[in-house]
């Protein structure tokens, strides 16, 4: 029996015996989990929770208050923050920097009659710098700590991922400027910040964050978080 021969007499046995055989030579055996992006060349950290496992917390997060874990969103794998409780809820996560970094995330909330979410990035530590979405009062808000330092006009949609960028950099001697911006997905990123404070004192040291207030009762996600080195020269 010659080569060919024996080649499509196993085919035809596999074809009969192993349905699933079939379906893979018909379809090409394509996956259908969706793809991320790999985290760009100077990324100081990157989590898009695909090889994480449900219900668990990448050991490098620092879970502070609030009951997060990994759930399957569609295709993708998020970490979410439960629907209840109420509260005001947060995590670490990367190295700790002062500033010369920017953080990115994309957060999801859902709204419930007039009760929508809050969430907001945040670098600097716990009581560092945060840009806050405040849907109750369609604003985007630049906090310190719990002080809220300027705010700008901002449309939140519900169920719909929100993409959040956030620096801390140095302007000069004794100057530092944090700026933030905001987008939904499927729309371009801002060229231009959106919303800056200038500081007169240097920036905490301190681990990037998420923050998560459930006033829907509705779950939290959270994905793609990256902190990346700000090039030199660039603003």
């Amino acid at each position: 029996m010659n080569q060919s021969l024996a080649l499509m007499l196993i085919t035809a046995v596999c074809l009969v015996c192993f349905p699933s055989y079939a379906k893979a030579a018909k379809t090409g055996d394509k996956k259908t989990t969706a793809t991320k992006a790999a985290a760009p060349a100077n990324a100081l950290y990157s989590e898009n929770f695909e090889q994480v496992k449900d219900d668990q917390v990448p050991n490098e997060i620092m879970v502070l208050e609030g009951e997060f874990k990994v759930v399957k969103d569609n295709d993708n794998h998020v970490l979410e923050l439960a629907g209840e409780p109420l509260g005001n809820y947060n995590l670490l996560f990367g190295p700790t920097q002062s500033d010369g970094v920017v953080a990115r995330a994309r957060i999801k909330g859902q709204s419930t009659r007039r009760l929508e979410p809050e969430f907001a990035l945040g670098l600097c530590g716990v009581r560092g710098y945060r840009l806050q979405v405040a849907p109750a009062r369609d604003s985007l808000e630049l906090l310190n700590g719990d002080e809220t330092l300027t705010k700008v006009p901002y449309q939140w949609k519900s169920l719909t991922w929100t993409w959040l960028a956030l620096q801390a950099r140095k302007a000069g001697e004794g100057k530092w400027i944090v700026e933030g911006k905001a987008w939904p997905e499927g729309s371009a990123e801002p060229a231009q910040w959106m919303i800056s404070a200038e500081l007169r004192e240097e920036p905490l040291s301190g681990r990037a964050s998420v923050w998560g207030v459930p006033h829907s009762g509705k779950p939290i996600q959270f994905d793609d978080l990256l902190i990346q080195a700000i090039k030199a020269g660039k603003k």
